[in-house]
């Protein structure tokens, strides 16, 4: 038997949700009409004339992170129940604090997520909170957020039609991006100059797609946030989720260059880095000029950069090569992450 081989950082990959987690979920309920699946942003449960759409997620709370701890939990667990076409409404979570954890810190994170959570429009209606050893910094050890909508209006990662027009927004690296900047802010000044490096910091504030996907949702087929493994990796979870092939062109994704700059400094590709805030679209060709249109009025940049196939996965490179598009199995964002602790 071979063995089973858990990734030293990151969320579990395919192979290993497969054999573990997918066949040992529980009681079967038919109610229940979009599964836990490897790349799928949330699960479905059928109420009769409406669905609820329901994601969780952590969030840890690095150093760098900590000043908008409370921004972070709410937009990237809500954004999960967003890209399925539906607004999030209610939350729960369980936040978890360090011993000599001083009140005001406290005060502070939960009057962010209150703040957040006002602007959104999500109410919170239960959780956990306390005080436990074995964490150095505070953590969101499971944010529950979920809505309410209509079945035919859903617009999960697998409902990518052949023919469809791939789309994203903002760009690749997103979070990678705005996360470094931050961590390593004197360092990246000296390599970049301040200027480049205070709009490398702000793209922290664009690891969302709450906006990108209630914006998009009447347009899309599909939609998926970009996390673990970048936007390469989110647009093969697009494809496997479908069933589909993709074919998606380098030439068209266009890189800011404050993340090119970034990611150069620290050597990592940034299609495959981490990127919460950039959302993966897909929809009919006859809709991308009211999608880029609704995308423009609210200030979201877009670009489409490839299109849904029969069966082959292709990422065709601006040279022309033809590469399989693959599962990504190590995000270099880590790496570049942990280089910058104790500089």
């Amino acid at each position: 038997m071979k063995e089973l081989t858990l990734p030293e950082i990151g969320k579990l990959d395919k192979e290993v949700f497969e054999k573990v987690v997918f066949p040992n979920l529980g009681k079967r309920d038919e109610r229940v009409i979009i599964k836990p699946r490897h790349g799928v942003d949330a699960g479905v449960i059928d109420l009769g004339e409406r669905v609820m759409v329901v994601a969780e997620d952590p969030t840890f709370g690095m150093p760098v992170l900590l000043p908008d701890f409370g921004w972070a939990i709410v937009h990237i667990c809500a954004s999960d129940v967003a890209v399925l076409g539906v607004k999030p409404e209610f939350m729960t979570i369980s936040l978890l604090l360090p011993p000599g954890t001083k009140g005001e810190e406290f005060e502070f994170i939960w009057q962010q997520i209150h703040s957040e959570c006002q602007k959104l429009g999500i109410a919170i209606v239960g959780g956990h909170t306390g005080v436990y050893p074995g964490i150095s910094y505070p953590l969101n050890g499971g944010c529950t957020v979920w809505g309410f909508g209509k079945r035919e209006e859903l617009t999960p990662p697998s409902n990518a039609k052949v023919g469809d027009k791939v789309l994203i927004t903002k760009g690749p690296a997103i979070e990678a991006t705005g996360i470094l900047a931050l961590q390593a802010e004197e360092e990246l000044v000296k390599a970049l100059g301040k200027e480049r490096q205070e709009k490398a910091k702000r793209l922290f504030f664009q690891m969302t797609v709450v906006k990108d996907a209630l914006t998009a949702r009447h347009y899309a087929h599909a939609m998926h946030d970009a996390t673990e493994g970048g936007l390469l990796n989110g647009l093969y979870e697009v494809a496997d989720a479908s069933n589909t092939g993709i074919e998606i062109w380098e030439e068209k994704i266009f890189i800011p260059d404050e993340v090119q700059a970034v990611c150069e400094y620290f050597q990592i590709d940034p299609l495959i880095s981490i990127s919460e805030g950039t959302l993966i679209i897909t929809a009919p060709e006859e809709n991308l000029p009211p999608l880029l249109s609704a995308l423009q009025a609210e200030g979201i940049a877009a670009f489409v950069i490839g299109e849904i196939k029969e069966t082959e996965r292709v990422f065709i490179r601006k040279d022309g090569r033809r590469e399989e598009l693959t599962p990504v199995k190590v995000d270099p964002f880590w790496n570049a992450y942990f280089s910058t602790l104790g500089k």
